[in-house]
């Protein structure tokens, strides 16, 4: 897999979200905004020279196959395009729905498959003056994931749950519910610290 950085992969999928292709209107309207303009000059001649981008007569840019099998090929499993994700950042869930465009059903089974073989950690943190939860991948999810580029992605084995493991995913479920419950916040919070220092104890 061609190695991405955060403003990479925010460009592609600017294109994605334009139907593949993408002008300086759309740079000029997105978040990319915020960089400058020589630093989106890098940026894309950089994902040009990595053929990842092309330029077209009228100077828009449109994603080159090479670029869509990172993460939005049909040909790549739902777990690789998570983890090959969360290795260029990590995302709360709504970021994951949206970059990757598969719906959040699917992906709630694929990312707790991660979890219960720790490949992937979920973490709350408190964004705007809510908990959100936040994916972030492992080093066992590195391993793997590395391992696809010259084994591919039908020798990975994902392990049965463990009792404890089970029990994590239980305590997870508990936090979720704590931070959608009408509670008042400093009770929500005294109560999830103490789970999360449960949490801490059944990893050892």
């Amino acid at each position: 897999m061609r190695k991405l950085g955060t403003i990479d992969l925010e460009i592609l999928h600017l294109a994605i979200n334009e139907n593949g292709t993408f002008n300086e209107n759309n740079l000029e309207n997105s978040k990319l905004k915020r960089l400058g303009v020589g630093k989106i000059l890098d940026s894309l001649a950089s994902l040009k020279d990595r053929k990842m981008l092309s330029l077209n007569n009228d100077g828009s840019f449109s994603i080159t196959e090479l670029a869509r099998e990172i993460l939005w090929s049909q040909k790549i499993p739902v777990w690789a395009k998570i983890l090959r994700l969360l290795q260029i950042k990590s995302c709360s869930m709504d970021q994951i729905e949206n970059i990757l465009k598969i719906s959040r059903d699917e992906l709630d089974i694929e990312i707790e498959k991660l979890r219960k073989n720790q490949f992937v950690l979920m973490s709350p943190q408190r964004i705007e003056d809510k908990l959100v939860k936040v994916f972030e991948i492992l080093p066992e999810g590195i391993t793997e994931i590395d391992k696809t580029e010259t084994e591919g992605f039908d020798k990975i084995k994902f392990s049965e749950s463990k009792p404890e493991i089970e029990i994590l995913s239980l305590v997870d479920e508990i936090i979720k519910e704590i931070q959608e419950s009408q509670m008042e916040q400093t009770n929500k919070d005294s109560i999830i610290s103490k789970l999360f220092r449960l949490k801490g104890k059944l990893e050892i």
